[in-house]
C-alpha cells in the first residue's frame, strides 16, 4: 500500500489541498504510465477530485483496473487514470507581455483563497508559486490570461528518479502551475469555483531557476461547470506541459473562501 500526504504548504483553500498539486501528486503515483525517466514526457493523465483533499493526512493509494485512487476514511478523495486523447494547447504569449499582465491580476483586488499555494497573494516568494495571471486578450476559444513563473529550488523533484543534468520541478508542482490560472481565465472573479477535474500532459518537467510563461484560456460554461485550459512554455517558447480543467461552482462557506461582496 502507498500513501499520499498533502503538506499544509500545498493548500488551495485554507483547510484543503491545492487541486493541481494534489492531482499531480496522485498522477505521479501512476507507476504503470510513468516514464522511466520522470523528467521526460508523461502521457495525458486525468484526475478527478471527489472531495476536498485533507491536509497532513495519510491518504491510502490503491490501483485497480488502471485507475489509481487516493482514499481517506473509506471514501475516494481523487482518482487518476491515463487517457488517450489530444489536449488542445493554449497559444503562447510573449514573456514581456506575460510579465506586464501581472499588474492587472484580479487577485490583487479580490482573492477567494489568498493563501493558495499556486496563486495566493499572501504567500511569500519561494513558498507559494505566486503565479498572478492578468488579461492578455481573447483567444480562439475565449478569454486568455498569462503570467511568468520561475520554478524555485524548493520544488526540486527529489523523490523520483530522472536522468538529467538540470534540476527540475516536481510533477506535482508542474500540475499546480497549470491549475489556478485556468480558474482566473474562467469566471473566478464572479463566483467561487474549485477544481473538479484536471487532465494534464507533461512534455518535460520545468527546469528550476529558468523563466517560464504559463497561459490560461476560458473554454465555456455549462451550469455549475466552467471549462478552461492552460499551457506552460519554457524560455525558448517550447511547450513544457499543458492541461484542461473542469471547475465546479460551490458555496464559499463550504471551503473557507471569500466572495467579492465580502471584500
Amino acid at each position: 500500500m502507498t500513501e499520499l500526504i498533502v503538506p499544509r504548504r500545498f493548500c488551495g483553500p485554507p483547510d484543503s489541498g491545492n487541486g493541481g498539486w494534489t492531482a499531480g501528486a496522485l498522477a505521479a503515483l501512476d507507476d504503470a504510465d510513468a516514464p522511466h525517466d520522470h523528467g521526460s514526457s508523461w502521457p495525458a493523465i486525468e484526475v478527478s477530485l471527489r472531495r476536498p483533499p485533507p491536509l497532513e493526512t495519510p491518504l491510502e493509494v490503491t490501483t485497480e483496473a488502471g485507475v489509481t485512487t487516493a482514499s481517506w476514511d473509506g471514501a475516494p478523495v481523487a482518482t487518476a487514470h491515463r487517457v488517450d486523447r489530444t489536449l488542445a494547447e493554449v497559444d503562447p504569449v510573449d514573456p514581456a507581455a506575460a510579465a506586464a499582465a501581472t499588474s492587472s491580476y484580479p487577485g490583487h483586488t479580490f482573492h477567494p483563497f489568498p493563501t493558495c499555494f499556486a496563486c495566493g497573494t499572501e504567500r511569500e516568494e519561494g513558498d507559494g508559486l505566486r503565479i498572478f495571471p492578468g488579461a492578455v486578450g481573447e483567444g480562439a476559444a475565449g478569454h486568455r490570461v498569462a503570467a511568468p513563473w520561475t520554478p524555485h529550488a524548493s520544488l526540486h523533484e527529489d523523490w523520483h528518479t530522472y536522468v538529467d543534468e538540470h534540476p527540475r520541478a516536481s510533477v506535482a508542482a508542474t500540475w499546480a502551475a497549470l491549475d489556478c490560472i485556468g480558474g482566473w481565465a474562467g469566471d473566478l472573479t464572479e463566483r467561487l469555483m474549485v477544481l473538479g477535474r484536471m487532465t494534464a500532459r507533461i512534455d518535460a518537467l520545468p527546469v528550476v531557476g529558468e523563466p517560464h510563461v504559463v497561459v490560461g484560456e476560458g473554454r465555456g460554461q455549462d451550469g455549475r461547470k466552467t471549462f478552461t485550459a492552460a499551457t506552460l512554455y519554457d524560455a525558448d517558447g517550447r511547450v513544457v506541459a499543458t492541461a484542461e480543467h473542469i471547475w465546479i461552482a460551490v458555496d464559499p462557506a463550504q471551503f473557507g473562501g471569500r466572495t467579492p461582496a465580502a471584500d
